[in-house]
């Protein structure tokens, strides 16, 4: 039987978002995300990042480097108790991409090529996943890969995005609506690999 996943946006969901991350020194982990993941994965959640890293494409760091901070990251969740089942990354760009990283490609947000890939490869139906994002090309590709529920973490798309969805203020909301749809009540209300990759 297929399982499901909790996917998650890694900048602005898993750690604060700064602008091209890749040290780290530089890592704030977004407050709620430990006991989030946790949760989801006591509910029989796959727990699965899946990241647009443009800045890749535009030379900013290397895919190494990249790899080298989210084996790092996933050694930090792990001293939390948490497992991640894989890591997906998309580091091309249609405009602003280097050499042949300037291209655009099916993984890349609001492309649905990582979820795509974690149905395949995790074995996990995406119509009975869940993706947290904070941007609208997340909430698109939940959208278009049939996903179903996604929400957006308030601040960062202020005119709000098209598309179903929820929005939320805090990762806590997110885990409290997890509660409630595993034991059955209405939840429509709120108040490893890596690849492109994989590691």
């Amino acid at each position: 039987m297929s399982s499901k996943a909790l996917f998650l946006d890694r900048d602005g969901v898993v750690n604060v978002e700064i602008g091209y991350l890749h040290r780290i020194e530089e890592v704030e982990f977004v407050p709620g995300i430990f006991s989030l993941c946790r949760t989801a994965r006591r509910l029989g959640y796959r727990l699965v990042i899946v990241t647009n890293q443009a800045g890749i494409a535009r030379g900013y760091y290397d895919e190494a480097a990249f790899e080298r901070l989210m084996t790092w990251m996933g050694e930090q969740l792990r001293n939390q108790g948490i497992e991640l089942d894989a890591v997906y990354y998309c580091p091309y760009h249609p405009e602003h991409g280097i050499g042949d990283y300037k291209r655009e490609h099916e993984d890349r947000k609001p492309g649905t090529g990582m979820l795509r890939r974690a149905m395949k490869e995790l074995d996990v139906s995406l119509t009975q996943s869940v993706l947290i994002g904070d941007r609208c090309s997340d909430i698109a590709a939940a959208n278009s890969a049939g996903l179903r529920q996604a929400f957006l973490l308030a601040g960062t798309e202020r005119s709000g995005c098209g598309g179903f969805y929820l929005e939320v203020n805090t990762l806590d909301e997110v885990e409290q609506w997890l509660l409630r749809d595993s034991s059955g009540a209405d939840s429509g209300e709120v108040s490893g690999p890596f690849s492109h990759g994989s590691f």
